[in-house]
């Protein structure tokens, strides 16, 4: 069975085509600047073959029919089914399901929770349809994986009513890719998943943390929305509500204003004024720049009080995994979180955290009691295995 992942963005669309028998890919690509004259489109074959040319792209329809034409030119006619990532879609849709309107339905219900993310994946689900009307679509939503979570670590002190009637709990994302972590981590450390408790921590433009508890997810960092946990690349984390309600009324902001503000302006960026890749602002902290130090110091600060507080939710710690595009490729940020965990039992080994490496590996001592690890996340390949299963099922 051949499974297409598209991954899309406002202006993006990247996508793999794995065959689900050898879990191998087969194809996979990239179109950037979709809206432009000139989109950059790249892809890679099998065989590694790689092209690149620039092209008008208007919008993503055309970007989809280009990822069609590539896989026809490279003799991949046959798609038996298309897997989205997808953020939210209530209380209902807390799984893998295919997609259909009533499915659709509810991710536009809940668009103001996530809108980006919910607005370019109902889009992305309605061209794929037209463009691939016999091919099975299938939602793999990010809350799927948290869906074990008790209702003690899911309900907020709100009515309970806006708990039970209009699905105000907390949700958890990033669940493919703590699915994945969950997975590999116990590999790496030569012990079943049903012995460990793992912290995940997923960090990168988006993060959060993540308790898995033998195998299932306990606890998130992410809440109702992707705006809640830890600070992220542009996004405020976790934020008492009362500060929204006394800035729109001491600025006299609107609603629309503060919303821009908090999802375009606030986290990493927000914080340090410099830039939202942490890769900007570390450099900025390395020249003397205080606010940018300060943005490092805090999320690293944040990712520890989670670690601490999962593993008392978990009655202890057996691992701690590092993933996203911060996690896997900034010493700083690993060492400033496991720097004053040594009583957890976290031992890390400065020398093996310092390599860059592009492999999954351990970088805690010999002697840590806690394992701590780099894992390269496959959401992709967690989304191609969760259609396949669904799909089987029925």
């Amino acid at each position: 069975m051949n499974v297409l992942v598209p991954n899309l963005g406002s202006t993006s669309l990247k996508y793999q085509l794995l065959d689900m028998t050898t879990e191998r890919v087969v194809a996979r690509g990239k179109i950037e600047r979709i809206g432009s004259a000139d989109a950059i489109v790249a892809a890679t074959s099998g065989s590694g073959e790689v092209s690149q040319t620039t092209t008008a792209v208007p919008d993503h329809r055309a970007a989809v029919q280009l990822l069609r034409d590539h896989l026809e030119r490279e003799g991949h006619v046959a798609i038996d089914a298309v897997g989205f990532k997808a953020v939210i879609g209530g209380p209902r849709y807390r799984g893998t399901f295919l997609v259909d309107d009533d499915l659709l339905a509810a991710m536009r219900e809940f668009l103001p929770v996530a809108p980006v993310h919910n607005a370019v994946y109902i889009a992305a689900m309605e061209i794929f349809r037209e463009v691939l009307p016999k091919v099975p679509m299938v939602a793999v939503f990010e809350p799927g994986f948290h869906a074990t979570m008790p209702d003690r670590a899911a309900v907020y002190g709100v009515p309970y009513d806006w708990f039970e009637t209009h699905g105000v709990r907390r949700y958890g994302f990033h669940g493919s890719s703590h699915r994945y972590v969950g997975g590999r981590m116990p590999e790496l450390v030569g012990r079943p998943a049903a012995e460990l408790r793992i912290v995940s921590c997923h960090l990168g433009g988006s993060s959060s943390i993540c308790a898995i508890d033998r195998g299932q997810s306990v606890d998130c960092s992410f809440g109702f929305s992707p705006q809640s946990g830890v600070d992220h690349a542009a996004r405020s984390g976790e934020l008492d509500p009362f500060a929204v309600f006394y800035v729109m009324e001491k600025l006299g902001l609107t609603e629309t204003q503060v919303r821009d503000q908090l999802t375009k302006k606030g986290g990493l960026f927000g914080i340090s004024g410099v830039s939202s890749d942490l890769r900007d602002i570390e450099a900025a902290a390395d020249q003397g720049n205080a606010r940018a130090a300060l943005a490092v110091e805090t999320l690293a600060y944040e990712v520890k009080k989670y670690i601490g507080a999962y593993a008392a939710a978990m009655g202890g710690l057996d691992a701690v995994a590092f993933a996203g595009g911060i996690g896997e490729n900034s010493s700083r940020v690993r060492g400033l979180v496991c720097q004053g965990l040594e009583f957890l039992g976290v031992s890390l080994d400065t020398a093996a955290n310092g390599q860059r490496q592009p492999n999954d590996r351990l970088i805690s001592t010999a002697s840590s009691r806690v394992a701590v690890g780099i894992v390269f996340t496959n959401e992709e390949i967690v989304v191609a295995r969760e259609s396949v299963k669904l799909l089987k099922s029925r």
